[in-house]
């Protein structure tokens, strides 16, 4: 990545607008559950559900979104879904002020956000194709991924003094203020946004709901890439809560050390998001790609070997420092073979489908390795979730991919 290259204005304030919501999202990390458990003493049920079914929930309601915001401005949207999440996370400092305070709420509150997350993820993508040229794709999604990464390591630590301070509605309130802030970072990008494509009906019909995914299943690069990254996604998700446990638990680390093998190792992610460019320009995007993708599923299975003390705590942040480097490559990457594949009147669909799914299968396979724990123990079913993983690189696209051409476009309209 060329040192200070600019990308102009508009894209620096929606970049801004990413980081100042990106950051009170690590603020606020667990916060929801804090007060699950310390102010409405909710159990291990309770809590699960909070973090699985708010999820699965937010991601069907997602669905019917993503056609209906691909026929409309795409600043707008993501203004108005900053807003929704804003005014959704107030409600719980709100109503815990005023001592009605409820897990039923906080779980509404969850799907809220959910759904409003996909829908701005998927407007956004849409949104930055038409603020950056096509071949500073990349370096606009390395810049968002370093940024990702850099949140992650500074949220944490900080939700967690604020935590400890004021207490965990407190980093609600942050997280919702951050909301605010992108939403008003989205704004003030302003300048002119290219009308999207107008509907041939006036309302939407059912078939329309599956756009996404049929685009995805279509495409010869974009359906190996979608099932790598769902599957890779979800079981890295899903081996965390029993990690946790085994962590927590059996090997009787403490919630700081905890927390430090997650955090510090982060910095990989930022030192991968800076080298992707690099890489692209001297090996191509195609072969960077696939080896950043098989790299990144080496590395899970060594956690099935994690022990107590201090060996066990730099096991833990070695695999996660490998597992989060080859991240930082692959997801800017990616993402950028993404949007150059996909058809500008077809982005939102894609990538709100491209998320339903995601969220979908994290949070079922959340749940199956929950039981699998149970049955098997912790440390087998994360050995399990490791293994699995050293498939997904058959997966990944086996030829380079192109971008959508304006003959190819025209073919398809015809």
């Amino acid at each position: 990545m060329r040192s200070g290259q600019r990308l102009g204005r508009r894209f620096g304030w929606l970049w801004g607008a990413y980081g100042a919501s990106a950051l009170g999202t690590w603020l606020a990390f667990g916060s929801f559950e804090l007060i699950a458990i310390r102010v409405l003493h909710a159990g291990p049920a309770e809590v699960a559900a909070l973090a699985s079914v708010g999820a699965a929930v937010g991601a069907a309601v997602a669905v019917p979104l993503g056609p209906w915001v691909e026929f409309r401005r795409k600043r707008p949207v993501l203004i108005a879904m900053d807003l929704v999440r804003f005014a959704a996370l107030l409600t719980v400092p709100a109503a815990f002020a005023l001592g009605v305070l409820t897990f039923v709420q906080l779980l509404v509150v969850s799907v809220v956000v959910a759904a409003a997350d996909i829908t701005f993820r998927a407007a956004s993508g849409a949104y930055l194709k038409t603020l950056v040229r096509a071949e500073d794709l990349l370096v606009a999604g390395a810049r968002f991924e370093s940024t990702a990464w850099t949140t992650t390591i500074i949220g944490p630590p900080l939700g967690g003094a604020a935590i400890g301070l004021l207490g965990p509605v407190a980093t609600v309130v942050a997280d919702g203020v951050s909301y605010l802030l992108s939403a008003l970072g989205v704004r003030a990008s302003g300048g002119h946004e290219p009308p999207p494509e107008r509907r041939e009906a006036a309302r939407m019909r059912a078939p329309e709901l599956l756009d996404g995914w049929r685009y995805i299943l279509a495409d010869p690069t974009l359906r190996p890439l979608f099932f790598n990254t769902a599957l890779f996604n979800s079981l890295v998700m899903a081996s965390q809560p029993l990690l946790a446990v085994l962590m927590l638990g059996r090997l009787g680390f403490s919630p700081w050390q905890y927390g430090l093998a997650f955090a510090a190792p982060s910095i990989g992610g930022l030192l991968g998001s800076r080298l992707a460019r690099p890489l692209v320009t001297r090996y191509g995007q195609h072969r960077v790609m696939v080896a950043s993708g098989a790299l990144r599923a080496l590395w899970p299975i060594g956690l099935a070997f994690i022990g107590p003390g201090t060996g066990g705590l730099l096991l833990v942040m070695g695999v996660e420092l490998g597992l989060i480097f080859c991240c930082g490559v692959f997801n800017p990457v990616s993402s950028t073979c993404r949007l150059e594949r996909t058809r500008n009147d077809r982005v939102t669909r894609t990538l709100t489908a491209w998320a339903v799914t995601t969220k979908a299968s994290t949070a079922l396979l959340t749940a199956l390795w929950g039981m699998l724990g149970a049955l098997l123990g912790p440390r087998t079913a994360v050995a399990l979730a490791g293994a699995l993983l050293l498939a997904t690189p058959l997966l990944l696209p086996r030829r380079a991919a192109v971008s959508v051409t304006g003959a190819e476009v025209a073919a398809e309209r015809v």
